[in-house]
């Protein structure tokens, strides 16, 4: 029977994860201090109203809300079903409790600790690969950018994958119990992206298995682990199914959807998704993916060059002014928040492991390596990634391509792991020697100084060449092997700058440059050199294998630990009370709040700011724009064709008539904007204060229309809007015809008014004397309800976003509802895969059970 002292190297470990998570947020985690993240805050102003409305009705969960591009489903802004309250409190437990940003890189160390023990890693070596990879730059610069989904999402795979691990080990039934847990956290924590990413590694991993199988013909094995897999899969995702349906269904309509538009074929289109150049601005630089030994290769954030010490050490005192302008990051990317470093040491950990260790789990993850380098590399490489964008399912549905380097984050430290493995329980391994037959796949696909190898032992050398060898070689010839340290846009905009001036300036900020670049190459060389000190101690014996991996682990920790600091530091922690309230009201908010008509369902465009760029405005009203990377497809063609035209249209007019709204023509010069009950304009005035000024074009919240015209396509319904007077007229594709049905032209007595307003449900009066369709100033969207009397009533779509129904003459009452009836069908089925996982931790209990009474412990 197994003795609780056993446990207790695990039970050290995990508290070893929590005393290190502290310590990195140390002081702020006791002071109180919160992270003030942008795009998390930028997202609070989307979600506010969802959020208001939760809070006033007790809990209730609305689909919808106003708030921003005249209003878009809630499923991935703020997405809540009742079925994840018990998966949240599991969630919890496993966060055991701990504050904020603690419990983030807390998942991180615990979730690549689990797996590595599925892998049968002992206790130390697994704690040293989880600090490792939970350290890894990426990881803490997300946490920092406020991107807590992906964080969350980044944390769970790990030991997801580790559960299938445990299956392939014949470990069947905790394999399935961990991959359908596991599973349930990855999908409940909503990044999609990285979710589809780490499929990559879980294909080439489950093809490695299948190798072996057939190698050692254990094909039985094989097809009963990939079954015990396949169900543990299904199980978490039953869990989480009301989110991942209405996930997908909302991607058909978004911009990750394919347009009904038919536009002249370019490059640049997908069939599906997004466009090619959206999907590849984010594309990592091939010579910037030495940031995964040299950190500062491309200089490091997307922050002034004036806060690098080891730039200004160099600087001419006389360019100091352009300096506070330039960043430090002269990459190609439009900007970062900083690079992918993996540990310079750990980099050389992984190419050992690609020399020394066997078997096809190597192939597969040196394969998957190469793979996330060159797809990170995007319009760079757009030879793979055309390829990927046009074959490969749903690949066309990301940007940032640059984040498929999460794959190369995995495969690194987890082969430097294996490698460190098969030294420390396998040395003599270093003393086998090589045929031309070992060295050729090697030689081929990791390195070419392998054809000089004897014995598996000169593989560190190599290793060390390549890493701490190459370091030396920047440090030491940096122009030798890259061209420039001034980025094509810098040059742009420097170019303005007489010649007599630029000249020496670009000379000194290449010096610059070079400097804040030689400094981290030879922090890397000489990091590489301690930890191979380290492992030559092991080998010829004078360190055990627990204090070599103790000290690797405080040299790994330190290194990652101080370029982290650099992108995650105490510097940008700020008083609770500051993130609470993000988004201050200003006077020109307060005015416009004055103006309760309409229940407040009137419309705010925002000349003021980027109006699409932002979400401050949609925190206290219905705005017109918004920020967010999925939204409403059609809605974002409409922004293309008419609303930003008509925006510059209107901001000219209005100037030129020094705000006096009755000597500007709104009708003619922005009827779209009007269109869309866009009641109050937010305009600029000198020193960044704001004023409001009414839009007396705008149309309301609903009207008749005397005449709607069918046409065949999207390219006819959204030309004809140009055409004709949207006030009176409107435009629908022919299937709608059935469910709009004919207009009739208006006396002068019919009259729209909202009575009542909720972001899922509006209540209109209704009053004419001949009937006919009401348009309404709300984005049109399938899962919307309308009822005319109580009695239901088909719902149409007119100008391209809009709702419409068709009314009788005389007072009714008219309600759109969002609630989905799909909602309670997903519900269902996530209950049941709940009790699916509740009868395999049974069966657990009970097995463990039988063998302590037996006297039996498993493995």
């Amino acid at each position: 029977m197994k003795n609780w002292k056993q446990y207790l190297p695990d039970v050290l470990a995990v508290l070893l994860f929590a005393v290190i998570s502290f310590a990195y947020f140390f002081p702020a985690d006791i002071d109180g201090k919160v992270l003030f993240r942008h795009d998390s805050q930028a997202g609070v102003g989307l979600g506010h109203e969802a959020q208001e409305y939760r809070d006033r009705t007790d809990g209730d969960i609305t689909r919808w809300t106003g708030s921003g591009f005249c209003g878009m489903p809630t499923y991935q802004i703020s997405p809540a079903y009742k079925s994840l309250t018990t998966l949240t409190d599991i969630v919890d437990v496993y966060h055991l409790g701990l504050p904020e940003n603690v419990w983030y890189l807390f998942v991180y160390l615990l979730g690549f600790y689990i797996m590595l023990r599925a892998f049968n890693f002992k206790t130390y070596l697994a704690a040293l690969g989880s600090v490792v990879w939970a350290f890894s730059s990426y990881f803490l610069i997300i946490i920092a950018a406020g991107h807590i989904w992906k964080v969350m999402a980044l944390a769970y795979l790990p030991p997801m994958i580790g559960g299938i691990v445990l299956a392939y080990r014949g470990k069947y039934l905790w394999g399935l119990f961990v991959t359908a847990l596991f599973t349930a956290f990855e999908i409940f924590a909503n990044h999609v992206q990285m979710t589809y990413y780490y499929l990559f590694i879980i294909f080439f991993m489950v093809v490695a298995y299948l190798v072996d199988a057939i190698r050692k013909k254990q094909m039985a094995h094989f097809l009963k682990a990939t079954g015990v897999c396949a169900l543990g899969a299904l199980i978490g995702v039953s869990i989480n199914l009301s989110n991942l349906y209405h996930t997908w269904e909302y991607s058909k309509e978004s911009m990750r959807g394919k347009s009904e538009l038919v536009k002249q074929r370019s490059a640049n289109q997908t069939d599906s998704g997004l466009e090619r150049d959206y999907i590849t601005q984010w594309s990592y630089g091939v010579d910037e993916t030495w940031t995964l030994l040299v950190p500062n290769t491309k200089g490091g954030a997307s922050v002034p060059l004036a806060q690098s010490e080891t730039a200004m050490q160099k600087a001419d005192p006389q360019f100091m002014e352009v300096y506070q302008q330039l960043g430090q990051y002269w990459g190609d990317q439009p900007m970062t928040s900083g690079p992918v470093y993996v540990g310079a040491f750990v980099l050389m950990l992984f190419f050992l492991g690609a020399l020394i260790v066997k078997g096809p789990i190597k192939w597969a993850l040196v394969a998957a390596t190469y793979l996330s380098v060159m797809l990170s590399w995007g319009h760079n490489f757009m030879g793979l990634t055309d390829f990927f964008i046009d074959y490969m399912p749903m690949y066309a549905k990301f940007r940032t391509v640059a984040s498929i380097l999460v794959i190369a984050e995995f495969t690194i430290p987890l082969l430097a792991m294996l490698a460190l493995k098969e030294l420390i329980e396998h040395p003599e391994v270093l003393q086998e020697k090589l045929t031309m037959r070992d060295k050729l796949p090697v030689t081929i696909f990791v390195s070419w100084l392998s054809v000089f190898a004897r014995k598996k032992r000169d593989y560190i050398l190599i290793s060390f060449l390549m890493t701490a060898g190459i370091a030396l070689a920047f440090a030491l010839m940096p122009t030798a092997f890259f061209s420039d340290f001034v980025s094509q846009n810098e040059m742009r905009a420097l170019s303005q700058i007489p010649q007599e001036y630029l000249n020496p300036l670009l000379a000194n900020l290449r010096q610059m440059r070079i400097a804040v670049f030689t400094a981290d190459c030879w922090r890397s060389f000489f990091i590489i050199l301690i930890g191979s000190a380290f492992l030559m101690a092991f080998i010829y014996r004078k360190l055990n294998a627990k204090a070599m991996v103790g000290l690797i682990c405080v040299l790994c920790l330190v290194d990652m630990w101080q370029i982290d600091k650099r992108y995650l530091n105490d510097g940008m922690f700020v008083e609770k009370s500051v993130r609470e309230n993000p988004i201050q009201m200003t006077a020109t908010d307060k005015q416009i709040l004055q103006d309760k008509t309409e229940c407040g369902n009137y419309r705010v465009l925002n000349f003021a700011s980027n109006t699409f760029s932002e979400n401050e405005t949609s925190y206290f009203h219905k705005s017109l724009g918004g920020y967010h990377p999925a939204k409403l497809r059609r809605y974002q063609e409409m922004i293309e064709r008419y609303i930003q035209p008509q925006m510059q249209k209107a901001m000219t007019a209005i100037v030129e008539a020094g705000g006096d709204m009755t000597k500007v023509n709104g009708d003619s010069i922005y009827p779209v904007i009007s269109m869309l009950n866009a009641k109050y304009f937010v305009m600029p005035l000198n020193g960044g204060q704001t004023v409001p000024i009414m839009n007396p074009y705008a149309y309301g919240v609903a009207w008749f229309v005397d005449k709607v015209s069918f046409v065949d396509n999207a390219n006819q319904e959204m030309d004809l809007m140009a055409k004709i007077d949207l006030r009176h007229e409107a435009v629908a594709d022919k299937k709608f015809a059935r469910q709009i049905g004919n207009a009739t032209k208006q006396d002068g007595n019919s009259l729209v008014t909202i009575t009542s307003y909720q972001p899922n449900e509006l209540t209109y009066d209704v009053n004419s004397d001949k009937g006919g369709v009401v348009v309404f100033s709300e984005v049109y969207y399938p899962g919307w309800t309308a009822t005319v009397d109580g009695q239901p009533v088909e719902m149409g779509r007119v100008n391209y976003i809009l709702r419409a129904i068709n009314v009788k003459p005389g007072k009714h009452k008219v309600v759109l509802t969002f609630k989905p009836a799909t909602v309670t069908t997903t519900e269902t089925i996530a209950y049941i895969g709940y009790s699916l996982l509740v009868v395999i931790l049974l069966l657990l209990v009970y097995r463990e059970y039988r063998r302590r009474k037996a006297g039996k412990t498993e493995e």
